[in-house]
């Protein structure tokens, strides 16, 4: 049965993000509230963890899955970041952004892109998922949408979550309703930034 952390949404109770932070540390697959919608997550270093998410959305293991950093430090720990792409980076995070680039050798080749060896990134802005990943002592978090396998729209209400899923999940972490609009999506692993996917974070900001 999944836990459940009613939280408040600008302001989380650090005690309760704690508690699903240790979850995760036992290799647990918690739902949370991002930038854009209700997303999954798990330890990345836990391929157990990684296969049963997946298994969740029923997608399989060429899902390109997304890291969710804390901040651009650990970000560039995890991608190979040149001073052009740097300063892209710094204007747009923490944002509703994700950054498809070349993912170090930190990153498990099973969850970079299996052709490419690239990786989507995030800083998030959310507050709540911001905490989250600060006490997260095990560094990024993998993550992918909330979207039901066979559907097309995420999920956005935490207690429909939490019926659909209470036997699969470890946590569900309900902060409200999130923006229910996708990241804007920016390649920046080729000769010049591309981008994939418009949404929130309006390209015109960052000079694209």
């Amino acid at each position: 049965m999944a836990q459940y952390f009613d939280v408040h949404p600008e302001n989380p109770q650090i005690r309760l993000l704690r508690q699903a932070a240790a979850l995760l540390e036992k290799g647990g697959v918690v739902a949370v509230p991002t930038d854009s919608s209700y997303a999954l997550v798990c330890h990345l270093d836990d391929k157990a963890a990684a296969d049963r998410m997946r298994s969740i959305r029923g997608v399989d293991d060429k899902h390109h899955l997304t890291l969710l950093c804390r901040d651009l430090a650990e970000l560039a720990s995890y991608a190979r970041v040149d001073n052009r792409q740097y300063r892209l980076l710094k204007a747009a995070t923490p944002g509703p952004w994700t950054f498809i680039l070349e993912a170090t050798k930190e990153v498990p080749r099973r969850v970079s892109h299996p052709s490419r060896k690239t990786i989507g990134l995030r800083v998030p802005e959310h507050p709540v998922l911001h905490e989250l990943l600060a006490q997260h002592s095990g560094g990024p978090l993998l993550a992918t949408t909330l979207i039901p396998a066979g559907e097309t729209d995420p999920l956005n209400d935490a207690q429909e979550i939490r019926e659909r899923y209470q036997h699969q999940l470890a946590a569900v972490i309900d902060a409200g309703a999130c923006p229910h609009e996708p990241t804007t999506v920016i390649d920046l692993s080729g000769e010049e930034p591309e981008v994939l996917r418009r949404g929130r974070g309006d390209p015109a900001d960052l000079g694209l």
